[in-house]
Order: C-alpha cells, then structure tokens, then sequence
C-alpha cells in the first residue's frame, strides 16, 4: 500500500499530477467524457465472449431519454456501428460500456505536443495561436488573424482604456485638496522594499504638487466667485478638461518583418549594377541586340549554368576532369575545322557512353520506335480508308519507312517532301547503339549518336519541337543523310543549339543508374563524415573542459611561482649598478687611451691586439657572472606547475587538431552534397542569389585537374530574376493591393523596384546577371536592409561566404589577364609561321584548348573519343590471326580498296 500512497499518480483526465492513487481514481471516476467516442475513431470492442477486436466507429446513434410503465426514468444512451479491422464484412453494434479507447491515444501530454508542434503564437499578453505555415498550407487553413484580435487592437484598446482612467480621475470631485479615488489593482511588483518605499515617496510628492496647482489654478480661474445653486462655499469646482480625439498609432514594425513591408529609405544607393553573359540583355530595348555581342541568348545563360554546374558535380562518374565556366563558354562557342577541342569532344563524349550499360542496353528509358511492318501497315490502312478520291491540292506528307528498296519508293521520295530532317535516313544503315557500343566516335561518329539521341526523343510529345528544331540544323533537307554531313553541320552550330543539346542529353544521364548509384554513396559518405564530425566534436568538447580546469589549477599555483616585489626591486638596483660600474670602467679605460695616445709610438708589436683579446675575455667574464645571478635569483618553478603549463600546452594543441579535423569533415561534407544546387537567399524582391561552388564541388575544382593552376571553379555571384508565382503575386499586384502599397509608402511595388535596383533590374527567373567584383560584392551587402525575414538571411549567408567568394573573383580575374596577355602575345607579327594556307589556332589564343582530360586517362587509358585499347590477349589473337592469314613468303595480302586507319 505505500506504493499507492506515493504522490506520484496523474489524472488522465484533467492532467493533475502529484496525486495518489487513490485520489488520481476519485479525480477520474465522475468524469465521463471518455466514454462518449464519434465516428471515425479507432477503438477497441469487447465482444460478449470476452474477445477484444479492434475496428472503427461508422455511426453514432443517440436515443433520447424515455418514461417506463412503471415511472422509472430509462436516461439518454447511445449506440454505435463500429466496422472490425479483421473482419471488413461483418460490423458490431455495441454501447458505450463496450468501447474502450488506447490509454497512449488521449492524454493531456499528447495534447501538449500536438499544440506544440502545430500552432505558434507572437511574443506578446494575449497573443492568439496561429496554425503553422506547413500544417496551414497542407489542410488549406486560412491563418488571417481578426483584426479585434490583432497587435494593433490590443495597443489601442490599452490605450483607450489609459485615457479613460485619466478622464475619470478628473471628473471626481476634490476634498479638502485631496483627490478621492478608489485604490488600482495591480500585479505584484518585483521591485524590493526599498525600491518600493522610494516609488511610493515620489508619488507622494507629485500628488501633492498637483493638488498645490489645482487649487490655485482653481481659484485664479474662479476668482473666488464661481458657486454653485448659489451656495456660498469656499470649495471651487475642478472642471475635467474637454476629451481629446484619441486616434490609435499603428504599432512599431516587429524586425524582421517582410521585406516589403519595410519603408523604402531615402537617399539609399541603388544596387550595385549586375553584368551580363548574354547579348540581348534586359538593360536594352526589346528587338535590339548589341553590336559586338558573344551569340548568347538570355534564355540560354540557365542552361549553360545548369550544364556546368552538373559536369563538375558529378565529374568523377562522367570521368572528366573539372574545367572553370569561362572556359566551358569559350569551348561552345569554339569552331574550327583544323584544330579539335579536346574539352568538347569529351564532354559529348563522356555523356553519351553514360546512355549505355556495360552489356550494350540502354541505360535510360527512350520512346521505342515504330517497326517497319507496323508502319507500313497503318499506313496501307490509312491510304485504303481515307483517300478514295484524292484532291490535287492536298499535299500528303510521307513517314520514313526503312530503307529504300523499289524503284516506286525511289519515286515516292523524290515527288512528296520527307519533313524538316533527314535523321531517319542518317541512322538507316548503322544504329546510334550500335555505334555507342563499339565507340565509334571519331570524324563524324558522336555527331551522329547525337542525331539518333535526339530522332528517338523526337517521338515524346512533349520533346519533339525541340528535337525537331535541333535535327532540322544537323540534318537538314538540302544536304546528304552522311557522317561528314553531321560532323560539319554541329560545327556550325551556335553556342545556343549546342547548350540546348547539352542540356537535353544531361537530363537523361541524371536518371541513368550510374548517377543514382553515386547520389547513394555520397549519402552514405555523409552519414559517415557526420558521425566522424560528431567523434572530433565531443573530442574537443572533452578537451576544452580539461583545458578549464588546468587552467584553474595554473591559477591556483601561479603566486607560488612568481618572483616576490623584494628580488624584482633588488635585480634592478644590482642590474643598475653593474651597468654603473660598467659604464664607469668603460670611461677609464676611454681616457687611459687619450692619454697613451702620445706615447703609443714605442709600444711593442701586437700590443693592440692583446689588449682587445684581454678586453674580450673581461666581457665574456662579466657575461658569464650576470647569467648566474640572474639565475640564482630567478624564482624557483616547482614541477607541478610545470606539468601542469605542459598539459595545457597539450591540451591547446589537442583543441587545435580537433578544430581542423572539423573544418575537414565540414568541406568534405559539403563537397559530397551533390543532390541539388542550394540558393544562399533571396532579396526582397524575390531575385535569387546563387554561388555554384558552395557544394558539390571543391573551391577551386579538383587539384588534379589539367586546369587546376587557374585557381577558381566559377569565381562569380549569380543572380536570377523572380520565379512568375512570386512575381505575380508579390510585384505585379491586384490594382487594390497597388493603392493601398502607394497610400502607405508614396510608390507602387514595381516602382520601388525600378527605383532600388537600378537599370539592370531582373523581371523573371530566365534572365540572370553576376558580380565579378569584389567591391560590388560589398555594395551589394550594404545595399541589403537586414531588417527584412528574406534579406537577413541572405545577408548572413553572403557575410559567411564573403571572404572565400572574394578570394576566387581576384584568382578569376588574374586568369583572365594572363590569357589575355598571352592572347595578345599570340597576335603579335611571329618569323618563321609557316601553316600551309590553313588558320593557325593556337592554344593561347584560347584558353579552352588547354584544357586535357587527365581523368580519362588515368582510369580508362584512353580519352573517351577513342576507341578503348585491345587487352593483351586480344592483341595476342589478333597478332595470330595476321600470322594465319600471311602467305608462304610472310607477307600479308594486298590491302588495296581497304581503308587506312592512320
């Protein structure tokens, strides 16, 4: 029984802790809202058997209370359909008595979190709960709080109630000079006695001081003659001073507040102006284009980004070594018939083998194409069925259909036009796969594989006007269905068809199940550096407390260890002395030879040099004798204070370590997130601010990259104009919601932000703009008001990020110039260049050709473009076989009609 006598009992109803058991039953048992269940409910019934089944209540049926024969009162009941988990044919009707709900399913603590974690209120007396954005969002629930409910009400309904107290304070009649009120009810105060008497003496005396200029203020007014009923009474009248028109102050702006809310400030700096990588850049005029352009289109700078970005992220399984953005830009825009650009070759070339499994399968889902037989047939159907009389102006279109065989074929296609390509007849006789399979890329053969790709996309709705468009420049109607055809026409493709290749061909390796695999082991790699992350933190946290408490104990036994106020005092008067008696000898020696100056003409030989060797043994002496008393009188150090400086020594240098190893684990952790590009923030009017290398990447791109000297990855801040969801809803605004932003700040949401941003402002998500600077990067910081909920994180993540972004904008920049140096090098008159009435391009005139894929090389041997090297045993086999088919005489048979492979 002392068990169920302990205070340790709760209330499942009401929540009371602190109870016995036998008062938590007496608190439970006369409340019988437990037993009243509703549909949708799960519960457990009790069968009359004595089984317990699970299942849920369908329907309530309450019954109103009744009169007997016998007057007894039968009270209200109920009765409930409840559907059996186990048995979904069969349903229970039972009563209440019946029913039993799960004690963990309805207590007072499940209550507590399930407020918690689902509504939130403001800092403030009488906040009301507001549901959470997500659960908000989710259960479409409108958070828009009543305006009697609001901060604003509150202030003003405190403030009324304030001047109310004032006026009737005012109108009470005053005896005696003393006003008559009844005492204010008020919370206990915090304040100590003294405090308190003190408070109490300066109200004192201001009531005083108030009933002093009533009264006087009274009788001046008054005169004296100023009665009332025409009572003669030396009392005057204290009229209350008329109402004054209390109109509510709205209430401060609670920081951080939405941006736009925020009142614009005067004489503020617009942001820094933005650059541009496009040629028809939002700052000019719509139409126009610029003279002395780059052939980038606005809409192309996101997929050229996207398609660097996933190159160097995911470089390691296309097997490529990571090459800077300036550099990728200048390789697509690259085009030369004499000189092959090793970093493009290989960029297609590294996403194409990725399309197909090591046992020649497709490693990406693909619309299949129609079979011949099939086609032929539809379209045998089509002409039987729907052309019994043909119209002569009606001009039919015909489907490629295999190969040309008959004559009639021949016929056919050279009267009815075959639609925009020729990529059908390019891939008739050799399959882009099987083309893949064996490698087969040189002149002409990517090109190719490129062309059969994009034919195959083509027969996805949702593709074939890109591919369509994309097959109509490289296989185009006025030129032969060729290799060399393919090869010449992407040759003459501009920077935007060949990022939107990119582009396309990049999204299907993102699903290929060589990415996943990767994605998966980064996540795995995490998990890892986050538990060795977690092992250096507790490290260092063991470390520093060790630190403490030797440093604890070092102050504990530093004045032990200190030399005393006396030997301090006592070293500096001998140290005084020493060097008196020093500088005094130092003079009598000086003046002993002044005055053996005149006679020194019969000294002896070497009489100067014994006396400088006599001299210079008197100085070491003396340096000798100052070290043994310096220290005999230095304070003797006991050992354990200096084990203990030993140990803290260590432990500073144990803190150190620990703090490396945690900043390694970080920026491996972030070099493994590779899942998606993170946006450091968003300004106030919604324009995304985006810096590639955060993670995913390492800084300056892999150290064993052929271009590793440049020393950056991307070296730019990129900014992306506002997604339509939140342009349309936050700056094109309804005409109402544009009067009432102009009544309060003097200027609509979209003049504001042609005002603060200046001539280079974003109006959607497919324009983009850079800072290259490090000074724009500051004024863009200082541009940004951290008093906004948006721009206070941005802020934070550009100031953590400031002296990195800083450091690979200037190694940018000095690669830049030195490519420019050298280019103008290059251009300058050279003797002896002799090229063979060919276009000399040379590597420094453009960075790109620099760029060697050194990955490829390492890992496979071979560059992607190249077919793979044959192992040794197929060597062996192929050598027998030339031996096997040699004649007598050991030659090999002619090769003449054979083609040479160079």
């Amino acid at each position: 029984m002392d068990f169920y006598k302990q205070k340790r009992f709760i209330c499942e109803i009401t929540g009371h802790s602190a109870l016995t058991f036998f008062d938590a039953l007496k608190s439970e048992t006369p409340l019988s809202f437990k037993e009243d269940f509703y549909p949708g409910e799960n519960v457990t019934v009790a069968i009359n058997g004595g089984e317990r089944l699970s299942g849920t209540i369908r329907e309530k049926t309450r019954f109103q209370g009744f009169l007997n024969q016998d007057g007894t009162m039968q009270p209200p009941f109920q009765r409930y359909f409840v559907r059996l988990t186990n048995q979904p044919d069969r349903e229970a009707l039972v009563d209440e008595k019946h029913l039993f709900r799960d004690r963990k399913a309805f207590t007072k603590a499940m209550l507590r979190s399930f407020i918690k974690n689902t509504v939130t209120r403001d800092a403030w007396t009488g906040a009301p709960w507001i549901v959470k954005e997500h659960i908000a969002v989710k259960y479409r629930i409108d958070t828009t709080v009543p305006q009697h409910l609001t901060y604003a009400s509150h202030i003003a309904e405190k403030k009324a109630n304030l001047a109310q107290k004032k006026d009737d304070t005012n109108s009470i009649s005053v005896m005696n000079g003393m006003v008559q009120t009844l005492p204010e009810l008020r919370p206990k105060s915090h304040k100590s006695k003294q405090e308190q008497a003190l408070g109490k003496n300066q109200k004192l005396r201001e009531q005083t001081h108030r009933n002093e200029s009533h009264g006087t203020s009274g009788a001046q007014s008054n005169g004296g003659s100023s009665f009332i009923n025409n009572f003669n009474h030396n009392f005057p009248v204290i009229r209350p001073p008329p109402k004054a028109s209390h109109t509510p102050t709205p209430p401060p702006l609670k920081l951080p507040a939405e941006d736009l809310e925020i009142p614009p400030a005067r004489n503020v700096p617009h942001r820094p102006p933005l650059k541009h990588l496009s040629q028809d850049n939002p700052a000019h005029a719509k139409g126009t284009k610029n003279v002395e352009g780059n052939g980038i289109l606005m809409e192309s700078v996101g997929s050229l980004l996207e398609t660097w970005n996933t190159l160097n992220v995911y470089c390691e399984v296309y097997c490529l070594d990571s090459f800077t953005f300036d550099d990728y830009v200048e390789a697509l825009q690259f085009s030369s018939e004499d000189v092959e650009c090793e970093l493009f070759v290989e960029i297609h070339c590294a996403l194409l083998k990725l399309l197909i499994e090591d046992d020649g399968s497709i490693a990406v889902r693909l619309p299949e194409i129609p079979d011949d037989d099939e086609s032929n047939e539809a379209d045998s159907s089509i002409n039987t069925s729907t052309i019994p009389t043909p119209e002569p102006e009606a001009k039919p279109k015909l489907k490629f259909v295999g190969r040309r065989t008959t004559r009639s074929s021949f016929v056919k296609v050279e009267v009815v036009p075959l639609g925009t390509h020729r990529a059908a007849e390019m891939l008739a006789d050799y399959d882009w796969v099987e083309r893949l399979k064996k490698n087969d890329f040189r002149n002409g053969g990517w090109e190719v594989v490129v062309i059969g790709v994009l034919f195959q996309l083509s027969l996805n709705p949702k593709m074939k006007d890109v591919c369509e468009s994309l097959l109509a420049k490289l296989a185009p109607m006025d030129e032969e269905p060729t290799q060399e055809t393919a090869r010449l026409q992407y040759q003459k493709l501009d920077i935007n068809f060949r990022t939107k290749i990119l582009q396309i061909i990049c999204m299907l390796t993102i699903d290929t199940k060589a990415v996943r695999d990767y994605m998966d082991e980064c996540s795995e790699q995490m998990t890892q550096l986050r538990k060795v992350k977690i092992e250096w933190q507790r490290a260092k946290r063991v470390a520093t407390e060790e630190l403490r408490q030797l440093e604890e104990e070092r102050k504990i036994l530093l004045p032990d260890n200190l030399p005393s106020l006396t030997e301090l005092q006592t070293d500096t008067t001998g140290n005084a002395k020493t060097t008196g008696a020093n500088v005094a000898e130092d003079e009598e020696e000086a003046a002993d030879s002044d005055s053996e100056e005149p006679r020194a003409a019969r000294s002896l030989r070497g009489g100067e040099h014994r006396a400088a060797n006599r001299k210079r043994k008197r100085e070491q002496e003396q340096e000798k004798k100052e070290k043994a008393e310096a220290a005999a009188k230095a304070p003797k150090v006991s050992n354990q204070f200096k084990k203990i400086l030993k140990e803290i020594e260590k432990r500073k240098e144990r803190i150190k370590e620990c703090e490396q190893e945690i900043t390694t684990q970080d920026n491996d952790l972030r070099e493994a997130d590779c899942f998606r590009t993170k946006v450091l923030g968003k300004d106030r009017f919604h324009n995304r601010y985006y810096w590639f290398e955060r993670n995913g990447m390492p800084y300056a791109g892999l150290p064993t990259s052929s271009t590793a000297s440049a020393g950056y990855a991307n070296g730019c801040l990129w900014v992306q104009g506002p997604d339509d969801l939140e342009r349309v809803g936050f700056i094109d605004v309804p005409d109402d919601e544009n009067r009432q932003y102009q009544k309060k700040f003097k200027m609509t949401v979209a003049e504001r932000k042609k005002l603060e941003e200046g001539s280079t402002s974003l109006t959607n998500a497919c324009h983009w703009g850079y800072y290259d600077e490090p000074d724009s990067l500051k004024s863009l910081l200082s541009w940004i008001d951290i008093r906004g909920v948006k721009e206070v994180k941005l802020h934070k993540e550009l100031l953590a990020l400031q002296e990195r972004i800083t450091r690979y904008m200037e190694a940018r920049k000095r690669y830049i110039a030195l490519n420019e140096e050298k280019k103008q090098q290059s251009e300058e008159p050279t003797i002896r260049m002799s090229t063979r009435t060919k276009t000399y391009v040379g590597a420094t005139s453009h960075r790109c050709l620099a760029w060697r894929n050194t990955t490829a090389l390492s890992e496979l041997g071979h560059l992607h473009s190249d077919p793979p090297r044959p192992t040794r045993r197929a060597a062996k086999r192929a050598e027998l076989d030339r031996e096997t088919r040699s004649g007598r005489q050991g030659k090999l048979p002619t090769r003449q009609g054979a083609r040479y492979n160079f």
